[in-house]
């Protein structure tokens, strides 16, 4: 690669090298001054993150361009997605920051490790080769395993950190080895090599192609490799989880799609149907798993779980509807998962932030607002309509009835009615219940905040907006696929 190249390579990597260079200082910064730098840490690392999603999308190419020798690619489908994951994580900061600054536990190294597995997420949206995506995964999954395990005094946290540290490892070994079998049989790291061997697959590639997609759907959480996600919500402080279901997700999904879509578009008749069994199992183990639990946390975990059955499901459709349709069904899941997390923050009973579906007993009869916020959220993560989170189910089975694939649909229709159970059941105690002795206060202003705009994102701005979000999706794909 020449200087000129280097120089050419930079300038598309503006993002990412924002990210990259507030890590370096940060932690700088961080060293010099310990906890007292914590406050200004994650101011700045939220305007870092605005900074570089808005940066994401203002400054893209006309036709996707490829930089570092060919290692990312820089197009309108990664930009989207990017804006997406830096919007999140960063909502996501401002409720760790409440969080800690109320436990007096204000470390300095969450804002820094946030914006590192942030950095990761671009990385791996953006990968336009077998090097770059597993540069991508690991810097992302390194930071998540400490994050994961950041209460190192609290048994279930310390759990969770290991249990995600040792299947995480198995995955990324999985990923490993299906990428050096795909790079054997292809002779190539590079995708455009690689889709150009897939005209003609052999079974090496398909192997291959197949423990590449079993790796990348542990990242997703999605079913049967979802066995970390219920122990690691519930174990990690709830920010972190908050993080956890929201923007990791969009980067495996995005990197999933972008895998299917290139590399090997012409394999679409082998890697159809991988997809559509991890999506019908992800939907079903999500939706039915979800009735007996009790723990909020827990049970998020599993409507994640169905929530990535759903994106599974739109791209087994195939490209560009089934990109599109997944990429629509990212922007209207995020708000409202947030929301709800945001809502367990702001809210305390004996002191401590809610974590059972029995501590929402009596919410309504006393914070009629908090209810009303809970049901707004809670219904987008349902589907119903007018919300937004229906929306983004109706163009998943546009785009799963629009391929021919029938069944799968029936098994999404199926988990979406049993899912919709679970979330009834919350807001039955939420409205319904007496409330109890220990009455719940409302806490936290900041995660209140959150809280309001993800309701409104869901309800009614997200719709007010439906149409110019479905025309962006549309422009993403159609440049960059």
């Amino acid at each position: 690669m020449t200087y000129e190249d280097l120089l050419f390579s930079l300038s598309w990597a503006q993002p990412e090298l924002l990210l990259a260079g507030f890590a370096l200082v940060g932690t700088l910064l961080g060293a010099m001054l310990g906890n007292r730098a914590t406050g200004l840490l994650t101011g700045a690392a939220v305007a870092a993150l605005l900074a570089a999603g808005a940066m994401a999308l203002l400054h893209l190419p006309e036709t996707p361009q490829d930089i570092f020798a060919g290692a990312m690619s820089i197009d309108a489908f990664g930009a989207f997605a990017k804006a997406i994951i830096a919007f999140a994580a960063a909502a996501t900061l401002v409720l760790g920051a409440d969080h800690f600054t109320r436990l007096q536990d204000r470390q300095f190294e969450f804002p820094l490790i946030t914006v590192t597995a942030v950095l990761g997420m671009f990385v791996m949206v953006s990968a336009n080769d077998l090097i770059a995506l597993y540069v991508g995964v690991e810097l992302q999954s390194l930071a998540a395993y400490v994050l994961a395990a950041w209460r190192r005094d609290d048994a279930r946290s310390s759990e969770a950190g290991l249990k995600y540290f040792v299947l995480g490892a198995l995955s990324s070994g999985l990923l490993l080895f299906g990428c050096s079998y795909v790079y054997g049989f292809a002779g190539s790291v590079q995708f455009d090599a690689i889709a150009a061997a897939a005209v003609e697959p052999g079974i090496g590639l398909i192997f291959g192609l197949v423990m590449v997609l079993a790796g990348l759907a542990f990242k997703m959480g999605a079913a049967p490799f979802h066995m970390w996600t219920p122990d690691v919500y519930e174990g990690a402080p709830t920010p972190i989880t908050a993080l956890f279901a929201a923007a990791p997700k969009v980067a495996a999904g995005v990197l999933m799609a972008r895998m299917l879509y290139e590399p090997f578009a012409g394999m679409e008749q082998q890697w159809q149907q991988v997809i559509a069994v991890l999506a019908g199992a992800s939907m079903l183990v999500g939706a039915f798993a979800g009735l007996v639990q009790t723990n909020l946390k827990r049970l998020m975990a599993y409507s994640s779980i169905a929530n990535m059955g759903f994106v599974l499901m739109a791209l087994a459709a195939g490209a560009p509807e089934g990109a599109q349709a997944a990429l629509i069904y990212i922007a209207v899941y995020l708000p409202a998962t947030i929301g709800v997390f945001a809502v367990m923050m702001a809210l305390r009973r004996r002191g401590e932030a809610i974590e059972t579906i029995a501590d929402l007993a009596g919410v309504a009869q006393r914070h009629v607002g908090f209810a009303a916020l809970l049901t707004i959220l809670f219904f987008s993560l349902a589907g119903i309509p007018p919300l937004a989170g229906f929306w983004g189910k109706f163009e998943a089975f546009q785009a799963t009835l629009g391929a021919g694939l029938v069944p799968l649909a029936v098994v999404g229709a199926i988990a979406a009615v049993v899912a919709a159970g679970y979330y009834l059941r919350v807001l039955a105690t939420v409205w319904f219940s007496p409330a109890a002795e220990s009455d719940v206060r409302p806490g936290s202003g900041t995660a209140t905040t959150v809280a309001v705009i993800g309701a409104a994102l869901s309800f009614p701005v997200l719709l007010i907006v439906m149409a110019g979000l479905e025309r962006m999706a549309d422009a993403a794909v159609r440049a960059s696929f």
